[in-house]
């Protein structure tokens, strides 16, 4: 796989191609830089940068594919060279820009999830296109309008968006959803009508970074003093939980594992953690990646190290080719040079 000289954010396969979105101006294949203006593809199977190579002028923080698009979100301003404030959709054959996702955004679009045919978004988003919007919004797939009925509040930032089982999960910052308190950091909406939905309540403690949502569970990537994944119910119940010893800031899942990661180095024993995060009662060094078990979020004994203070801030997982994908701010995995995107067999 190419590494790239700056930090790779986001990740998304799709056949069999794996698509990533960052802050990196280029992809450093067999040592030598090959622009690539914060969006990059790779042939999953073989690791060969692809000609696909639409240029963002700043950060893309989140990046999402649904049929024949990608949906990119971030703090760009342009895109082929194009005006698109923040949003843009670009073709997957060839990069190019379609015109039917424009838009004005007042804050930071942060996460982006398509599901419903809607492109749901979060982050610190107060208005698109004139049109008031509290940290979430959405838009039509087909035609990517603003959608009109979707609009849940949130009363602070939202870090993460997923969906599952007929719901939309949002994580983040927040205290309220709607106006209504007690869904502290993690909340469920309808898709349609983004009513709350109210049996689901689990209240992390700590501030959510990542989810990743199955058929029967809802995983979460938790900072705070010392990191946690955790499993919930569709009704809102904790069925386990791990601890670092840092935030945990990426999960997925694949089969029966969860892939945590994060700017963590060790996983804790147990739940306590001390000064700074540090593990109390014993731990296993698991510098900035782990593997849990789905069921009962014990530590596998895989291990595949990196470096780095922020370490790894996407993770995603392909089903079908059996591959999980890491990107973040490492220059090294498992003792040798692959910066800032790894790619392992599961």
């Amino acid at each position: 796989m190419p590494s790239f000289n700056g930090a790779v954010l986001s990740i998304a396969y799709a056949k069999n191609v794996v698509y990533v979105g960052g802050d990196f101006t280029a992809a450093i294949v067999n040592g030598k830089p090959v622009a690539r203006g914060r969006l990059a593809a790779m042939d999953a199977r073989t690791g060969a940068l692809l000609p696909w190579a639409p240029v963002a002028d700043g950060r893309v923080k989140a990046l999402v594919v649904s049929g024949s698009s990608a949906y990119l979100a971030g703090d760009f301003t342009t895109v082929g060279g194009q005006k698109r404030d923040s949003l843009a959709r670009v073709d997957l054959a060839d990069g190019a820009l379609h015109s039917t996702f424009k838009h004005a955004v007042s804050g930071r679009p942060m996460a982006a999830f398509a599901a419903h045919g809607r492109l749901y978004v979060g982050g610190t988003i107060t208005a698109v296109d004139g049109q008031p919007r509290t940290r979430l919004a959405a838009f039509s797939l087909s035609s990517g309008k603003l959608d009109a009925g979707w609009r849940p509040t949130a009363d602070d930032q939202v870090e993460t968006i997923a969906a599952g089982g007929g719901r939309i999960y949002v994580g983040g910052k927040f205290h309220k959803i709607n106006g209504l308190p007690g869904y502290d950091r993690l909340a469920a909406l309808d898709p349609a009508g983004a009513a709350v939905v109210a049996g689901f309540k689990p209240r992390p403690p700590v501030i959510t970074y990542a989810l990743a949502v199955t058929g029967d569970a809802v995983f979460s990537a938790h900072g705070g003093q010392g990191g946690r994944v955790s499993r919930y119910t569709p009704d809102g119940a904790l069925k386990w939980s791990a601890t670092f010893d840092g935030d945990a800031q990426a999960v997925t899942v694949l089969g029966d594992s969860v892939y945590a990661g994060g700017h963590f180095d060790r996983a804790c024993s147990t739940a306590r953690t001390g000064s700074q995060g540090a593990c109390v009662d014993g731990s296993d060094n698991r510098i900035k990646l782990a593997a849990l078990s789905a069921a009962d979020g014990h530590l596998l004994d895989w291990t595949a190290d990196a470096n780095g203070v922020e370490g790894v801030l996407a993770l995603a997982g392909s089903a079908k080719l059996g591959k999980v994908g890491m990107g973040g701010a490492f220059t090294t995995v498992e003792g040798r040079q692959q910066k800032r995107f790894a790619q392992f067999s599961a």
